[in-house]
């Protein structure tokens, strides 16, 4: 398993020889050289971690065998065994996701969209829920947060939220969350405790840079209007709020958070161009649809990706047919599982297609 890591060493190497004898002038390629040496690197310590726990296990199968007449003995090895496969196979995950050819998108800033769809309150309420997971993930890969806009509902739900995550592993972390999320479970206001099912959106789209996207300030609309919360009050008494439309694509962008109209105009032309640059690549996965077939996500928001059985506590993801029973540990961030098993599947599938 994993036979290129030779190649993968030797590169590392050369980078590294790279990075120790050049006197710099030109800083953009050093970041860059030193970027991919620290992928490299945090490769090589994974596969270092995994080929010691398979060392280790081997070992502790030895003595299981040698220790045939000692039970209690036995019963403490076959302890670590079962806690050193579950390493093995979690540590054997994570060098697939890494192993993963280089997507266009590694590294960049994400932006996402989390909205409510069918299921009425019940669908803001998980909407709340969705956010409330993506940060404390987020927070747990050392990403940064950043709310760009938000409209809330009552009981404490959200109509919508969309918030930027930064950092290098944000896309690779995230991208597979695209699509319809659906919930079923028993809402607050339901006194026959008959359990709904109810539809959440997520986009999940790469954060574009002013040279991914040029935007001509003759093909925007720019509206301002006093910004309002739940039930139409007041937020505050200026015309704050901010309404894009991109005449060209009609996309339409609005935000009302911030106090300062002009806060108001970046954050939602920061939307705008995420949209713009996501559009364009979803246009060009459907050109190559051989490669759209192999990706586990097609990005399609109509597709419904996941289901959260509450009675049941189970967690299904539809792509891959897994199911996990630990729905409230993975609403509380715990998302590894699900992201492993998610970049596992495209793995094998790009590693049969390759063969094929």
């Amino acid at each position: 398993m994993f036979a290129n890591f030779n190649t993968i060493i030797a590169q590392k190497d050369e980078l590294e020889k790279k990075l120790s004898e050049s006197s710099w002038s030109n800083n953009d390629e050093f970041i860059e050289i030193t970027r991919k040496y620290q992928k490299l690197n945090k490769l090589i310590l994974l596969k270092q971690e995994y080929d010691n726990k398979v060392k280790e296990l081997a070992d502790n199968q030895t003595l299981l065998l040698e220790s045939e007449d000692d039970s209690d003995m036995q019963a403490l090895i076959d302890d670590d065994i079962k806690v050193l496969e579950e390493s093995i196979s979690i540590l054997e995950k994570k060098i697939k996701l890494k192993l993963l050819p280089p997507d266009k998108n590694d590294g960049r800033a994400v932006i996402v969209e989390i909205r409510a769809g069918t299921g009425g309150e019940e669908a803001s309420l998980f909407t709340s829920d969705l956010f409330k997971m993506y940060q404390k993930y987020a927070e747990s890969l050392s990403l940064t947060t950043e709310i760009l806009s938000l409209s809330a509902a009552s009981k404490g739900g959200l109509k919508e939220v969309v918030f930027s995550l930064k950092g290098d592993v944000a896309w690779s972390q995230f991208k597979y969350e695209s699509g319809t999320h659906r919930v079923q479970r028993v809402p607050i206001t339901e006194s026959s405790g008959r359990i709904h099912t109810s539809a959440v959106t997520v986009a999940i789209m790469a954060e574009a840079e002013d040279v991914d996207i040029h935007i001509n300030e003759k093909d925007l609309r720019i509206d301002t209007y006093r910004s309002s919360g739940p039930g139409g009050q007041s937020v505050n008494t200026m015309d704050s709020a901010i309404r894009i439309t991109h005449l060209p694509s009609g996309l339409v962008v609005t935000c009302q958070d911030e106090k300062s109209q002009l806060k108001n105009k970046i954050k939602a032309m920061r939307i705008l161009r995420a949209r713009l640059l996501d559009k364009i690549q979803m246009e060009e996965n459907q050109r190559r649809s051989e490669n759209r077939k192999q990706q586990i996500g097609s990005g399609d928001r109509s597709e419904k990706i996941r289901t959260y059985n509450f009675p049941q506590s189970r967690i299904t993801d539809h792509r891959i047919n897994l199911n996990l029973y630990n729905l409230l540990e993975v609403l509380a961030g715990n998302m590894d599982l699900l992201t492993l098993a998610l970049a596992e599947a495209e793995y094998k599938k790009i590693v049969s297609s390759d063969i094929s």
